[in-house]
C-alpha cells in the first residue's frame, strides 16, 4: 500500500503530470478561450506568471550557496585521493575529461540539429538580457580569478565562485585539524542546501505547470517540434558520447574487448535506467567491477567518486539546453560563450549532488554564465525527467570505463577474470 502510494506521488510522475497538464491547459487557453482580461491578465499574466516566476526565483535562490557548498565539500572529500596516489589523480582527470568531451559533443550536435529553431520565446521571457561584446580569451581566463570572493558570491559570478569554493575545499582537506570547524561548517552548509533543494523541488510540478501553461497559451502547437528536436539532440549526444568517448578510451588505454565490457556492466546499465539514480546503482556497479576483475580497493574509491563528480549525461543535457535556449530566445552565442559553457558545465558537474532536480539548478547557473534567460528551464523540466533514465545509464557507464582504465594502467586488473564468463567473488576490501 505504501509502495503504491509512493509510486503515485513520485517526483518524476508529478512533474510529468505538471508538464502534460500545463501543455493541455495552455493549448485550451490559446485556441478555445477568447482573449480578454480574464484569460490574459488574471490567468496567464496573473496566476501563471506569479506561480511560475516564484518557482524560478526559488531555483535562482539556491544556485550560489548550493554551488559553493557542494564544490567546497566535494574538494574537501577529494583530499582522500592522496591515499591512492596516482589512481586518485588519474581518476579525477579522466572524469573531468569525459565531462568536457560530453559538453563539446552536445554543443556540436545541437548546432547541427538546431533544437529551439522555429520557436520565439523572446516575448515570453521576463529576464532583461543584454549581450555585451565578447571578451578576449585572456580576459575570460583572468576573470575566473576573483579579486573579491564575497563580491563574487553576492553578484553570482559563477566561475569565480567555483574557483574560490575549490580552493577552500582543498585547503581545508590539507589542514584537517586546524580547519576542522570550517570543514564541519562546510559539510553542514552542504546538508542544509541539499535539504532546501529537496524542499524547493517539491513545488516543481506546480511551477512547471504554470510556466508551461503560460508558454503554450501564448505560442500554441508551434513549440512541439523544437521540443522533440531537443529530445533528439540529448539522446543523440548520449549515444555519440558512448561511441566516440567511452569506447575509444577503453580500447586505447586498456586494449580490452568493449563487447565484453558492456556484457559485464549490462546489469548496471539496466538498473541505472530503471532507477534513474547513480547513487542507488553503486552497489551493483561495485559487484560488476568485481566481476570485471577490478580490485575492490580501486572500485570502492572510483565508483562513489564517479557517482558524485562524473555527470556526463547532465553535462550533455546542459550543452543541448544552452543551444535550445539560444535559438528559442533568438540570442546568438559567440565562440567564447561555447568555451564558457564547456568550462562551467564541467566544473559544475563536480558539485552536482545525487538528488532529483539539482541538474536543473546547475543548468540555471550555466545559462546565466552566457546571458541566457532561465525561464526556458520550464520547457526543459518535463522532458528532462523523461530523459533522466538514459542520462543515468550513461553516467554509470562512464564510471565503469574510468574505473577499468585506472585499474588496468596501474597493473591491478585481473585480465583472466575480465575475460571469464563466471562471476567473481568480492575482491580485496578497500
Amino acid at each position: 500500500m505504501t509502495k503504491d502510494k509512493k509510486k503515485k506521488i513520485s517526483m518524476t510522475t508529478r512533474i510529468f503530470i505538471g508538464l502534460i497538464g500545463g501543455i493541455i491547459t495552455g493549448i485550451i487557453l490559446h485556441y478555445f478561450v477568447p482573449a480578454g482580461q480574464i484569460r490574459d491578465d488574471i490567468i496567464i499574466e496573473g496566476a501563471f506568471y506569479m506561480v511560475g516566476s516564484g518557482f524560478m526565483r526559488l531555483l535562482q535562490m539556491l544556485v550560489v550557496p548550493l554551488v559553493f557548498f557542494s564544490l567546497s565539500t566535494g574538494a574537501l572529500s577529494m583530499g582522500d585521493t592522496a591515499s591512492l596516489g596516482k589512481i586518485g589523480v588519474k581518476t579525477v582527470l579522466f572524469y573531468l575529461f569525459t565531462t568536457a568531451s560530453a559538453v563539446a559533443i552536445a554543443l556540436g550536435l545541437s548546432l547541427i540539429i538546431k533544437p529551439g529553431m522555429g520557436m520565439d520565446l523572446s516575448t515570453v521571457a521576463q529576464a532583461d538580457v543584454s549581450i555585451a561584446d565578447a571578451p578576449s580569451a585572456k580576459d575570460t581566463l583572468l576573470d575566473i580569478i576573483p579579486t573579491n570572493p564575497i563580491a563574487a558570491l553576492a553578484e553570482g559570478n559563477m566561475l569565480q565562485i567555483i574557483l574560490f569554493a575549490l580552493l577552500v575545499g582543498v585547503i581545508c582537506a590539507s589542514m584537517p585539524e586546524k580547519l576542522a570547524t570550517i570543514s564541519r561548517l562546510l559539510n553542514e552548509g552542504n546538508d542544509l542546501m541539499m535539504k532546501m533543494t529537496t524542499m524547493v523541488m517539491k513545488v516543481a510540478p506546480f511551477g512547471v505547470f504554470a510556466l508551461v501553461a503560460r508558454t503554450f497559451s501564448q505560442l500554441g502547437f508551434e513549440t512541439f517540434g523544437p521540443m522533440l528536436k531537443y529530445m533528439g539532440a540529448v539522446i543523440g549526444g548520449l549515444g555519440l558520447h558512448v561511441v566516440f568517448t567511452y569506447i575509444p578510451l577503453l580500447v586505447i588505454f586498456t586494449r580490452l574487448n568493449p563487447f565484453k565490457f558492456f556484457k559485464k556492466i549490462l546489469p548496471v546499465i539496466t538498473f541505472a535506467f530503471s532507477s534513474a539514480s547513480s547513487g542507488a546503482t553503486i552497489p551493483i556497479t561495485l559487484a560488476s567491477m568485481d566481476d570485471a576483475g577490478v580490485p575492490r580497493k580501486v572500485s570502492a574509491f572510483t565508483i562513489p567518486l564517479g557517482a558524485t563528480i562524473n555527470m556526463d549525461g547532465t553535462a550533455i543535457m546542459q550543452g543541448c539546453a544552452v543551444i535550445f535556449m539560444s535559438y528559442a530566445y533568438q540570442i546568438p552565442l559567440e565562440f567564447s560563450d561555447f568555451l564558457t559553457v564547456i568550462l562551467t558545465a564541467t566544473l559544475a558537474s563536480v558539485g552536482t549532488a545525487a538528488i532529483p532536480g539539482v541538474g536543473l539548478v546547475t543548468l540555471s547557473m550555466v545559462l546565466v554564465s552566457v546571458g541566457l534567460p532561465v525561464e526556458g528551464i520550464a520547457m526543459i523540466m518535463g522532458i528532462d525527467r523523461i530523459l533522466d533514465m538514459a542520462r543515468t545509464a550513461v553516467n554509470v557507464t562512464g564510471d565503469a570505463v574510468v574505473t577499468l582504465i585506472a585499474a588496468k594502467t596501474e597493473g591491478l586488473l585481473d585480465i583472466d577474470q575480465y575475460n571469464s564468463t563466471e562471476k567473481a567473488e568480492v575482491s580485496e576490501e578497500f
